[in-house]
């Protein structure tokens, strides 16, 4: 009986703490880390907005498309782009607005930015505005199509384009478009610095972070993911 019930005691008896070995790092092991670490913060400071913001247009290219999503301190931008290039017309491509649908005169960002872009000076019969169909998630993918679409229905004899949009978001609306309208479209990237913030500082301000942060991680996910959907 006695036997039976210290037992019963070692069933239910447990404990919150116990001994173990584990592995860590030495002296030199921690300064190898620290020093991979600094290397890491350098190169995202350094070199990961100029990365995002790639600059590569096309000399003489056919078109000029522009995300109507950007702010119009990047629309008078590509107003002075067209007006220095070689290009046949703009084509302005964009999503249903978030708010104010019902209330605003346009109704997507396409024609907002062709009608902006009149207003700074661009002739009505050199823009066309190309509405992109409301989606919830993948918009750069939806405004490639959407823009493929058109070039076909209207029969539009276009070898090359270069694609204007706002800064750190440029990389991966490259790669989009290019991957969308290969082969048969060549693409040019311009990104336009952001008004609102310093980018050869833009760790200083929380929109710079933001910004910066959030489309180093959508490349990643458009590079390996999104635009084969």
């Amino acid at each position: 009986m006695q036997r039976k019930k210290s037992q019963d005691i070692k069933l239910f008896k447990f404990r919150l703490l116990k001994r173990q070995e584990i592995w860590t790092l030495t002296l030199q092991g921690w300064l190898i880390f620290l020093i991979t670490f600094g290397i890491s913060i350098f190169f995202i400071i350094a070199k990961l907005y100029p990365f995002l913001a790639v600059n590569d247009p096309i000399k003489s290219a056919d078109v000029l498309v522009v995300e109507g999503w950007i702010s119009d301190y990047a629309l008078k931008k590509a107003v002075d782009e067209f007006k220095q290039g070689s290009y046949s017309q703009i084509l302005t491509v964009g999503v249903p607005v978030d708010q104010g649908f019902y209330l605003a005169e346009y109704n997507n960002f396409a024609e907002i930015s062709a009608a902006t872009l009149h207003k700074m000076g661009i002739p009505k019969e050199k823009l066309r505005a190309i509405p992109v169909p409301e989606v919830t998630i993948n918009r750069t993918i939806a405004s490639a199509r959407a823009l493929k679409q058109y070039v076909k229905d209207k029969n539009l004899q276009i070898d090359s384009i270069n694609l204007l949009t706002s800064d750190a978001h440029a990389r991966r609306s490259w790669l989009i478009f290019k991957n969308t309208l290969a082969p048969t479209i060549e693409v040019g990237i311009i990104a336009i610095n952001p008004g609102t913030y310093n980018s050869h500082k833009w760790w200083n301000s929380s929109e710079g972070v933001r910004t910066v942060m959030s489309e180093a991680i959508a490349y990643i996910y458009a590079l390996f993911i999104s635009w084969k959907m």
